[in-house]
């Protein structure tokens, strides 16, 4: 498969190996999380596996039904075993920034309704301080321009005033969710406290949710280019 990040790939063939039979899982979105739904399709008609699972957004659905995989609504299902999803960011305590493909709303119901979230990424994912990436903000159309002014506020309080806060566009108009919602990335270069800045953002009424999963993340699988992966957890870090 020469089309195929073959970090990304090993990442996602070594987190299907966590799947079993009768499992519930959470598919994630994005491009890493792709090949994974891709895997585990080919897993699943190779092994006969019997799995219910729920996808974190329209584009995951649809690609994984394609693949002939069963895709219910969170609230068929219930409660998640396991989801496997990708991320922007992540650092050596498991902490990460996500919603790079506008669904990290979806994401983060899907990863707190799980016993378990394990991401999957290439080496470059892997930080020391989060913030590099842009941090996506779902908020209201209601009262948008407000929200990105109390952002800036918020932002101010915290010693991170100048930072610029862009509305995400998508072919000159301003993107979408799939829960009809507008995105706010903030380009704040570092984030030095990131519990006290998702507590800022969650504290504006407009904020629907934000791309900062601090302490969801149980496990990532770092894939590299020759097909070996390194696991990050709570005993640090496995080369496997």
């Amino acid at each position: 498969m020469p089309d195929i990040d073959p970090a990304k790939l090993a990442a996602s063939r070594a987190a299907i190996e966590l799947v079993r039979d009768g499992m519930r899982l959470g598919l994630g979105t994005g491009s890493t999380a792709s090949i994974m739904v891709r895997e585990l399709a080919a897993k699943v008609k190779a092994e006969g596996l019997s799995l219910r699972c729920a996808a974190t957004s329209k584009a995951t659905a649809e690609l994984a039904e394609s693949l002939g995989l069963r895709i219910e609504t969170l609230d068929q299902i219930g409660w998640l075993d396991l989801t496997i999803d990708g991320a922007d960011e992540v650092d050596s305590e498991l902490n990460l920034i996500k919603g790079g493909g506008g669904a990290h709303l979806r994401e983060k119901i899907v990863a707190m309704a799980s016993d378990r979230m394990v991401v999957i990424a290439d080496p470059g994912k892997v930080v020391q301080q989060l913030g590099a990436f842009h941090l996506p903000v779902e908020v209201l159309a209601f009262g948008f321009e407000a929200t990105q002014e109390l952002l800036r506020r918020a932002l101010d309080d915290l010693g991170l005033g100048g930072k610029p806060v862009r509305p995400r566009r998508r072919g000159g108009d301003l993107a979408v969710t799939d829960e009809g919602n507008y995105i706010l990335d903030l380009a704040l270069d570092v984030i030095p406290d990131a519990p006290a800045l998702a507590r800022a953002l969650a504290a504006i009424p407009g904020v629907v949710e934000h791309g900062l999963f601090l302490g969801i993340c149980d496990m990532a699988i770092i894939g590299r280019a020759d097909g070996s992966t390194i696991t990050l957890g709570a005993g640090g870090a496995e080369e496997v």
